[in-house]
């Protein structure tokens, strides 16, 4: 494996050296479909390291889909991936050309909002024990370090540092913090960027909507997962976009689907490391699809990487922006700028308070964001962000992370064991490898009765427990068959990042209790027959 070169001196380590050298390979076709890898063994040898460190990137390639173990033969590249896919053509010029980003133009009028939000606790109940989605933990949040990071970074807001924070900022946000967020997507999550590239945002919703706004043009059509995030769903229809529902399934947005409702579509959202709100992760064949579309149709890919730091089984999946980055480079000039925006929060990882996250887009992208940003709220706080840079550069936020991988690991097997004990009767809840919350799917012979996840999470509600209704991330449209697919099933949003084990349990028994005392079922006795 020639192309295969290593250095130790590069701030990478070695594992991840070896995992993009072979993940470019087959990327760029050195490595074709079916093509024999050496053993782990063999390719430490030659390349001068440990078993160990060819183990780790072999097995990550083969977690991300682009290796297979044949027992007994070796490794291999994965057959599957379509040829195609993996070498993109140059996309063919439209009849009638579209420019790749709009001007600036006024505020659509207001829309009507046709969202079912999430469940609400009633006014005279302060607070819920569980599972409200999409809340970190909050009771481990480094409080006593972010406020000396703080203090710190007031006493020193003297000088031009000084004057620099305290004046209006740069649209784009704070430089020190684009650097450090461009260097931590890299390690952690494959994302192939500049700090340049790197616009900091009053958290993912805020990137939704600048997307939308800037990407596309009232009546446009844009695919949305189905089931879909709500703050997609809302971003996209304030934009006045025309929504076209694609279905979710085992591996993902089905790509398919999405092209054959609408082929010329504007705008994609997705969410591949951790689909929200079922949870699957979408498939490398998949994957490869979506960008092959997105070539060939000049479409923009928004990716919302929401908690893709948080996998409990093997190392974070590379982000699909960071596929795409490795396409266009084996593409050439003609692809160069790329066709995905990836979108970050710190929300999920620190705290909802601080309103921060971050969008990254390709280069050709970045003065029309920043003029859209600059129109809608200027900049944001600067400060907040200085101390974040801190939090990043001074390897806080990583050792965070890590931490926050073990507790949820430990919350999640909880929140599993605690609805085994108290909501089996009525919901399946099973462990995922990654997430900050599980799917209860609600029982066959419940469904059949005529109850549904809507009534199920308004009996949760009146206890004092949220559980969102699956049904309530549905697109308006969707069909509903004698065997639902995985997208139209009746379900339950468990969150359990944000609670201890011991809330977790007291939650899931005092559902468990108020579901007993409101849902019962008439089961058939079957008749004995009589002797003669």
């Amino acid at each position: 494996m020639p192309f295969v070169a290593l250095d130790s001196a590069r701030s990478d380590p070695l594992h991840r050296q070896l995992y993009d050298a072979i993940r470019a390979a087959i990327i760029s076709g050195r490595l074709p479909a079916g093509s024999r890898l050496p053993s782990s063994r063999a390719l430490a040898q030659e390349t001068g390291v440990s078993r160990v460190t060819v183990n780790v990137a072999y097995d990550q390639l083969t977690a991300e889909g682009y290796l297979e173990t044949r027992a007994g033969s070796g490794t291999f590249v994965r057959a599957g991936l379509p040829d195609e896919a993996m070498h993109p053509r140059r996309p063919r010029e439209r009849t009638k050309p579209r420019p790749e980003t709009r001007p600036l133009i006024a505020v659509p009028p207001r829309l009507p909002m046709r969202l079912s939000q999430p469940h609400v606790l009633p006014e005279h109940q302060t607070a819920a024990i569980a599972f409200i989605s999409g809340i970190p933990a909050l009771d481990l949040f480094p409080s006593g370090l972010w406020s000396r990071l703080s203090a710190r970074r007031w006493r020193n807001a003297t000088g031009v540092e000084g004057a620099r924070l305290l004046n209006y900022g740069n649209p784009l946000g704070y430089f020190p913090l684009r650097r450090a967020i461009a260097q931590y997507v890299a390690l952690s999550r494959g994302v192939r960027c500049e700090p340049g590239q790197v616009i900091v945002t009053a958290g993912a919703q805020q990137a939704l909507d600048l997307a939308a706004r800037v990407l596309l043009e009232r009546g446009e059509a844009a695919w949305l997962e189905n089931p879909a995030y709500f703050g997609a769903r809302s971003a996209f229809e304030a934009a006045g976009a025309s929504i076209v529902p694609v279905p979710v399934d085992a591996e993902g947005l089905n790509v398919a689907a999405g092209e054959a409702a609408s082929p010329a579509a504007r705008l994609v959202y997705v969410s591949p490391s951790h689909q929200f709100p079922l949870g699957v992760t979408m498939s490398m064949r998949r994957r490869l699809a979506l960008l092959d579309w997105a070539t060939r149709a000049g479409a923009w890919v928004i990716e919302d990487d929401y908690d893709g730091e948080f996998r409990y089984v093997g190392r974070p999946l590379a982000s699909l922006q960071g596929l795409d980055a490795d396409r266009s480079a084996v593409e050439g000039p003609a692809g160069a700028s790329g066709r995905v925006l990836y979108v970050g929060t710190f929300s999920k990882t620190l705290c909802p308070a601080l309103r921060l996250g971050y969008l990254i887009v390709p280069p050709v992208l970045v003065d029309t964001f920043a003029g859209a940003k600059s129109a809608a709220v200027g900049h944001t706080a600067s400060v907040e962000q200085a101390v974040l840079a801190d939090f990043l550069d001074e390897g806080h936020f990583s050792r965070h992370v890590r931490r926050m991988r073990v507790v949820y690991a430990e919350r999640q097997a909880a929140m599993v064991a605690a609805a085994a004990e108290h909501l089996s009767p009525w919901v399946d809840v099973q462990p995922s490898p990654a997430g900050m919350h599980l799917v209860g799917w609600v029982r066959a012979e419940l469904t059949a009765h005529g109850v549904t996840d809507q009534a199920l999470a308004d009996i949760a509600l009146e206890s004092g427990v949220v559980t969102t209704p699956l049904s309530s991330y549905r697109l308006p449209g969707s069909q509903r068959n004698a065997v639902p697919p995985l997208h139209a099933r009746q379900g339950l949003l468990f969150g359990y990042a944000g609670y201890s084990s011991a809330d977790i349990r007291a939650a899931a028994r005092r559902l468990g209790q108020a579901f007993a005392s409101r849902v019962t079922i008439q089961r058939s006795r079957p008749q004995r027959t009589r002797r003669a």
